[in-house]
């Protein structure tokens, strides 16, 4: 049986005058972190204090010794290695690593007769990446850094959105495997479901140490379904379950598991064992022509989905501090909000298995890019061969998990290439990354994975018989709104399937204030702007708050009135596109979290906190929801079953008076859209009701007349109830929670209520709280009370 010896734990760091305690899984900025050898990069500047530490090189010892029964081999295995590293067991070097996102395994049966010590020297990836584009020449990129030539995560380099913290160490598990005879090297379940039964095409490549022949046991949830002999490298196998359940998408039904074990065997001695939770579904992806251009409709089980998603980077710069909690209650947070779906954007990680299985357990799609983001990589060695390496180590890795329902080669470089003229820079006459997405990595997700449809990038309009980041052709990046264009031309295009786009909002006010000393702290004031990476970035959030709103006179009145456009912007294009389902297939927002203190386009901040834009994403992305368009009220069903009642409308003055109402009978079916046509005239206000689901329309984007609220603040355990009452028109309430303390919560972002109307807000912490906080300036206000400035 092979036996696993955990390395993880207790090491040794050392650098130039450097050496202390270190701790595996982990990096050297977390060690010098722990040992108080640097101040904490997430606060003021000190990015830049620390930045000499990815430009030294360091090394990672203790020792070690076989302690298990005696095995034909002892391995040496890597989960990952972050990036560049020479790995040394006792005074004989046994491995040399160039790849952080590959497992790597070393025999290193001969070397531990007797404890020896294990070395792992890194070199800086800067003085990799300086060799690799002096041996290739250069390469056009997004970004001032030398990401295209190392197989690392490219955000270390610093983004639009994060820092530049260039990491090394050793970043995931890494153990002793002993093992005899043959063990599992790898298992490939690919799924599928079809005609109520479960079908599972599975292979199994064996590592052998003798020649003998063997046998695997197949099992789901513990009952024997298959044996088969084993008399070469590899086992496949296809079979059909009728005991296996549908795993459905979130929103579809349930998303069923099962555990398939893969047990081999020795005659009646067990060598290895292989376990992993599965589920039975068949994906695709419908990029059919049609009259309006191409579709890109995404199918499961034989479904089309409307997709409702956010694009996911790494949660923290430093992935090693990761953990299945953490994860968990993440993606938790995305699954409450919504959202049915999950990119993994191609400038991060391939994420830890964890990150799969929640996944998996919730139902959240996944949609994977290959990690390439926004520059021109390299197609010959030493990339080459890595990046062939790579792709087959995580196709096969991945494989298991029914969430994951497509690859995609990269983000954007199929279009930056052109539209950001990176052909008239230098390098850009040379290779470029053509090759990966569109002949190698396809090539290897059809040899490994045909289970899943692969996509050559993201954007991509399926060919270069059209501009690849077309809106009619398949996938659409929506960049000129923000950049350059208002929120409201979202409207303009109803593009096939928006898979990125967004605007941009600071975070949480305890948040940004804990991670700024600035005194005043102010919209422009220097820590502000180093926690602010996008190009022109406050500029941007300046223009596009002009369009609608005055300037805001403070610094909290600034904050409050970008997270409230963020939201607004974020509203106007998911409300509009997903009125054109299925023309429209989907949206995918830019992005659900962030890894550091920053103003972003998150909705949940660098520390965890919601943004209002989260609350805001929970109606956006309803099963059931109404939004009243410049073209009608379009009642949104994305539920299985008809929606039908009375929907009713009224049309009201500024002040909230009802000049007229009328009411339409409506009958939606299940999955689809209906379009009531209807004229405000001379309204201020227009409300649209069926059932409990509820869409305002304003005329005017400010808001001037005191709404005359009561408030009441009631102590109740854990927390405090806040009930509101207003006179008049009370447009975007906001409580900012963490203004009472830093790790309360609010259930609510934004809230307008109409005359006479109330509502709770339920604001809970760990320990009580005073009702007179909610007193404090800033801790509950309106948009007539900011832009009034009686705040």
């Amino acid at each position: 049986m092979t036996t696993h010896q955990d390395l993880s734990g207790q090491w040794r760091l050392r650098g130039r005058d450097i050496d202390l305690p270190a701790t595996v899984p982990g990096c050297v900025h977390t060690d010098l972190l722990a040992a108080g050898r640097i101040p904490d990069p997430f606060l003021d500047d000190n990015e830049k204090t620390v930045a000499w530490v990815g430009r030294e090189d360091w090394t990672y010892s203790r020792p070690i010794a076989w302690n298990g029964p005696r095995h034909d081999r002892i391995d040496l295995v890597f989960d990952g290695l972050d990036t560049v590293a020479r790995i040394s067991v006792g005074d004989e070097v046994v491995g040399e690593t160039k790849n952080m996102h590959r497992t790597h395994r070393f025999d290193v049966t001969s070397l531990l007769e007797s404890e020896a010590d294990l070395t792992v020297a890194f070199t800086s990836a800067y003085t990799e990446t300086a060799a690799v584009e002096a041996l290739l020449g250069p390469r056009p990129n997004a970004y001032p850094e030398p990401f295209p030539f190392i197989r690392k995560m490219a955000a270390s380099f610093g983004w639009d959105w994060g820092p530049t913290l260039v990491t090394a160490g050793i970043w995931r598990n890494v153990r002793l495997e002993g093992w005899s005879t043959a063990r599992i090297a790898a298992v490939r379940p690919l799924t599928t479901y079809e005609n109520g039964v479960g079908k599972l095409n599975l292979t199994a490549e064996i590592e052998r140490s003798r020649d003998r022949a063997l046998s695997a046991r197949i099992l789901l949830d513990g009952d024997l379904v298959d044996t088969v002999p084993v008399n070469a490298d590899s086992v496949r196998r296809e079979l059909e379950l009728s005991s296996a359940s549908r795993w459905d998408p979130a929103g579809h039904g349930e998303p069923a598991l099962h555990t398939l074990t893969v047990v081999l065997t020795d005659g009646d001695q067990e060598l290895d064992r292989w376990e992993r939770r599965v589920g039975f579904r068949s994906v695709a992806i419908d990029r059919s022509p049609d009259d309006a251009g191409t579709r890109f409709v995404i199918h499961v089980n034989d479904t089309p989905i409307l997709v409702k998603g956010v694009n996911w980077i790494p949660d923290d710069i430093f992935p090693s501090r990761m953990t299945r909690e953490r994860y968990e209650l993440r993606l938790r947070q995305a699954a409450d909000a919504g959202v049915n779906l999950i990119r993994v954007w191609g400038g991060g990680i391939y994420e830890d298995r964890a990150f799969y299985e929640v996944c998996d357990e919730l139902g959240l799609m996944v949609w994977q890019d290959f990690l390439f983001a926004c520059a021109c990589y390299p197609e010959e060695d030493p990339i080459r061969s890595e990046v062939i390496a790579e792709a087959r180590d995580n196709v096969t890795r991945l494989s298991p998990h029914p969430s994951l329902i497509t690859w995609s080669g990269n983000n954007e470089n199929l279009w930056l290439r052109g539209v950001s003229g990176w052909t008239s820079q230098p390098g850009g006459d040379l290779s470029w990354g053509d090759s990966y997405y569109l002949d190698i990595l396809p090539s290897i997700v059809a040899e490994l994975d045909p289970s899943r449809p692969y996509q050559a990038g993201s954007p991509w309009s399926g060919s270069w018989d059209h501009e690849p980041n077309d809106p009619d052709h398949q996938t659409f990046h929506s960049w000129e709104v923000w950049n350059r264009a208002d929120y409201t031309h979202y409207r303009d295009s109803a593009p096939r399937f928006v898979a990125e786009f967004g605007w941009q909002a600071p975070p949480a006010w305890r948040t940004l204030r804990d991670a700024v000393s600035d005194d005043p702290m102010l919209p422009d004031s220097p820590g502000v702007l180093h926690h602010q990476k996008a190009e022109d970035g406050n500029g941007k959030l300046a223009r596009g708050l002009a369009h609608h709103l005055p300037a805001p006179r403070t610094t909290e009145a600034w904050h409050y009135l970008t997270q409230l456009n963020q939201v607004r912007a974020v509203r106007t294009g998911i409300e509009h596109w997903r009125s054109h389902w299925p023309h429209t297939a989907g949206t995918v927002v830019w992005q659900l979290n962030d890894l550091w203190p920053v103003t972003s386009w998150a909705a949940i901040d660098g520390a965890g906190r919601f943004k209002p834009l989260y609350h805001a994403l929970k109606e956006m992305y309803a099963d059931r929801a109404l939004t009243i368009q410049p073209r009608g009220v379009a009642v949104l069903n994305d539920h299985a079953l008809p929606w039908e009642g009375e929907l009713h409308l009224e049309f009201r003055s500024a002040d909230g008076a009802v000049l007229e109402s009328v009411s339409h009978q409506v009958a939606v079916p299940a999955r689809e859209v209906s379009v009531i046509p209807i004229d405000a005239g001379d309204a201020a206000i227009v409300v649209a009701a069926l059932g409990r689901e509820r869409a305002l329309w304003f005329a005017s984007d400010g808001a001037d007349a005191d709404p005359g609220l009561t408030v009441t603040t009631t102590p109740v355990p854990g927390g405090l109830d806040v009930h509101i009452v207003a006179a008049g028109v009370a447009r975007d309430l906001l409580l900012q929670p963490d203004r009472i303390h830093p790790d309360a919560t609010a259930d609510q972002g934004f809230v307008t209520l109409l005359p006479g109307e109330s509502t709770v807000l339920h604001v809970r912490a760990p320990i009580d709280l005073d009702p007179n906080a909610v007193k404090a300036p800033w801790v509950l206000t309106d948009l007539a009370t900011v832009l009034g400035g009686r705040e």
